[in-house]
């Protein structure tokens, strides 16, 4: 049985946190914004996973749970975040939104 090599696991991650960049930088919708932000952050865990995989440590595999959990709590803050701002100002599209006018 022939194992996948690392370089297609890390273009693969590359493409992932590519799709997730650019969508952070052009996307106005906050949800969106936020789903993009989570896709960065998975790419990483795959390439953490395969350089642990590579090496033969679990080193990488327990940081990816530390990863998961920030990813968690940003999830569930994020979300709290759009829906008080939903609820304030009645739009999700960050570009609409600037608290900081009168």
């Amino acid at each position: 049985m022939q194992s996948i090599p690392l370089e297609y696991y890390l273009a693969l991650s590359g493409v992932l946190f590519s799709i997730g960049a650019i969508g952070v930088l052009t996307r106005r919708n906050a949800i969106i914004i936020f789903m993009c932000i989570e896709l960065m952050l998975n790419s990483v865990n795959l390439t953490l996973v395969a350089f642990s995989s590579f090496l033969g440590n679990t080193a990488g595999q327990i940081f990816v749970f530390f990863v998961m959990t920030v990813a968690a709590a940003e999830a569930a803050i994020g979300l709290a975040i759009i829906l008080a701002l939903f609820r304030n100002k009645q739009t999700i599209y960050v570009d609409e939104v600037n608290l900081m006018r009168w």
